[in-house]
């Protein structure tokens, strides 16, 4: 544990960038802002998959809950169940997709947009002010590794798809 000076909290010596480490500071991260956002709307009790899932659709309006399942991981008839939720409390709209009428596409209501641009700002917010404490260091190395750890969630993506794929075939439920 690193000694913290007066105006700055206790924190683990994190030293490089073992699975370890990165994935308890990724998960400590994510904890902290979703605990912080809520202590700005405390009547707010949309869970995180749901942010998730309207972050998801504000980045690809008019994707389907198949389509949304692979990207977010989780399995199909999770993404149903979150996305009749949505649907119910007016976040989300379906349309069918032309063509199939089994399916639809998916996209926000002008309502998920305004809450999704309201949780986004409040985190914007949250971290703006705690990176403006960091050191200069500090905040020039979570910069530099913003475009790092894209890569790396990309990488770890394409091997997920890679073996989901082998796997597949392996168990015969894919040509």
């Amino acid at each position: 544990m690193k000694t913290a000076s007066a105006t700055e909290p206790p924190v683990r010596d994190y030293t490089g960038a073992d699975a370890w480490s990165l994935t308890g500071v990724i998960a400590r991260l994510r904890r902290v802002l979703r605990s912080s956002v809520r202590q700005e709307f405390p009547w707010e009790s949309l869970p995180m998959a749901q942010v998730e899932v309207m972050q998801r659709l504000a980045e690809e309006p008019g994707i389907g809950v198949s389509g949304l399942a692979d990207r977010q991981r989780l399995a199909t008839n999770t993404v149903s169940n979150l996305v009749q939720q949505m649907v119910t409390a007016g976040l989300v709209e379906r349309t069918p997709r032309p063509g199939d009428r089994r399916a639809a596409n998916l996209s926000l209501t002008q309502s998920g947009t305004e809450i999704l641009a309201a949780w986004q700002a409040a985190n914007d917010r949250r971290l703006g002010q705690a990176l403006e404490r960091l050191p200069k260091a500090y905040r020039n190395a979570i910069e530099n590794a913003v475009p790092a750890l894209a890569a790396l969630a990309a990488l770890l993506e394409s091997d997920d798809k890679s073996q989901n794929r082998d796997q597949d075939r392996q168990h015969g439920t894919r040509p």
